[in-house]
């Protein structure tokens, strides 16, 4: 990848998913984004569209963006998973902008590109202490929102990272108790799969919820996640958030795995947060470690929930301060492949 320098100015960093579109401003490397605005997803068509009507209500022009999208990204191209957009080209973003350099990434990789730069308050431990990166081991985030996101974040020698996005969500859901396979087996029926994301995301926990009551002989009328949450007063919703955060922590194990992620497992996404206080109560850390041959290598990973109101939008800038930096700024650590 060249790196180019550019004149100094405002970045435009975005974090769109299926249900919302977050654009933000960086005035300089290493300042926090401001003027945060978050977008219906589904009032757009493209992303270029909704770039641009965040870009109508400021008077700035940046002079590069990174947007970082819920779906892969290659080739020039970009897909918006969970979201009724074609596929895009990120040179017609590019047009729609009027700006030379646009940068379109995976939300994950820049979700990822942000876990050096989270500081004690943007972290809620769950399971022990935060983790802590010293670069010398990679770090695995992950999270379920609209979809379910997954990456890796490797460090390099002398310096740096490398975010190594995946399509992780879509491996195979990792039922372990009798109930879990049976509820699995249901989804299975019912949709042909049983993908992780499958139940580990917003519709994933309402399509939980639903396979909990038809197992247990006890069918409850159809809630989304919101109501789940909100109404773990009921006996059905209280198990459906519980196996889910169960199911979560033997995914995160698996993720940790595969990824060599000794540094730490960070939790993001847009449901976690509204419920902590299950995940650190629950089976998520139990799950986490029950692996057969490696417990001990997993009780030393370190896991954490991100509190910071929008991390990916770090990971974007700390993107652009590597691809594009300013003249005479410091030279940034981060890597992006």
């Amino acid at each position: 990848m060249t790196v180019r320098a550019e004149a100094a100015g405002p970045w435009l960093v975005g974090d769109v998913g299926g249900t919302n579109a977050r654009f933000a401003l960086v005035e300089a490397p290493g300042a926090a984004p401001e003027r945060v605005r978050v977008l219906p997803t589904r009032d757009f068509t493209g992303l270029g569209e909704a770039a641009a009507a965040y870009l109508a209500e400021e008077t700035a022009r940046p002079a590069a963006a990174c947007l970082a999208v819920a779906g892969p990204v290659g080739g020039g191209r970009y897909h918006l998973t969970n979201a009724d957009w074609r596929p895009g080209e990120v040179a017609d973003v590019r047009d729609r902008l009027g700006l030379a350099a646009v940068e379109v990434v995976n939300d994950f990789a820049a979700l990822a590109a942000s876990l050096p730069l989270l500081g004690p308050d943007d972290l809620r431990p769950v399971g022990g202490a935060a983790p802590a990166p010293d670069g010398t081991a990679p770090l695995a985030v992950l999270g379920p929102g609209t979809g379910m996101g997954v990456a890796g974040l490797v460090p390099v020698p002398g310096g740096g990272w490398i975010p190594t996005p995946g399509e992780g969500g879509h491996v195979d859901a990792p039922a372990a108790t009798d109930e879990e396979v049976e509820v699995v087996r249901l989804l299975r029926a019912e949709c042909g799969a049983a993908s992780a994301e499958m139940l580990l995301s917003g519709d994933g926990l309402a399509r939980l919820h639903r396979l909990l009551g038809t197992v247990r002989g006890t069918p409850a009328e159809p809630l989304t996640a919101a109501q789940i949450v909100a109404g773990r007063d009921d006996p059905l919703c209280a198990d459906a958030v519980a196996v889910f955060c169960a199911l979560l922590g033997s995914f995160a194990g698996n993720a940790a795995l595969t990824l060599g992620a000794r540094g730490g497992v960070y939790l993001g996404g847009g449901i976690l947060p509204r419920i902590a206080d299950a995940l650190e109560a629950g089976d998520f850390r139990a799950r986490f470690e029950a692996k057969p041959l490696v417990e001990d290598y997993l009780r030393a990973i370190p896991t954490a929930l991100v509190v910071h109101p929008y991390p990916a939008l770090l990971g974007a800038a700390a993107h652009l301060a590597r691809t594009h930096p300013v003249r005479g700024a410091a030279a940034p650590t981060l890597e992006n492949a």
